[in-house]
């Protein structure tokens, strides 16, 4: 499984790697003007990633905004739903009008939470049939 992981505070995005590190190569940036860059170079080298963790709340560029343009960069690909990458959206939001923005319209796979907790990404990556 191949991962990147969007997050912008050094802590959480270390806990991700960490969780992740077992299951395959984990790349790591810190907005989502660098994620929607390797999400590209990913495609472009025929290496897409698995999996996108993807923060909401980051700075030059938020999760929302990074998130549409990956799914709008698969359809101008010809990827189809099935194939397309599968992304979380990890927030410390509590505010359900976010998440359902980013779900249901913004085209992410499921969400997550923070604080991060082990059980529930690897009963999220099971659901997705990313590991056994």
């Amino acid at each position: 499984m191949k991962t990147l992981v969007v997050e912008d505070d050094f802590i959480s995005r270390m806990i991700l790697k960490k969780i992740l590190s077992p299951y395959g190569q984990v790349d790591t940036v810190v907005n989502g003007k660098e994620a929607v860059q390797a999400f590209n170079l990913a495609i472009e080298d025929e290496t897409p990633y698995d999996l996108i963790c993807l923060d909401i709340m980051m700075p030059e560029m938020d999760g929302k905004e990074a998130l549409k343009i990956i799914r709008q960069n698969e359809k101008a690909r010809n990827i189809s739903s099935k194939e397309e990458t599968k992304i979380i959206m990890v927030t410390a939001l509590d505010n359900p009008k976010e998440v359902i923005e980013a779900y249901y319209h913004g085209g992410c796979t499921t969400y997550l939470f923070k604080p991060i907790d082990k059980h529930k990404i690897i009963n999220i990556l099971k659901e997705l049939k990313l590991i056994e």
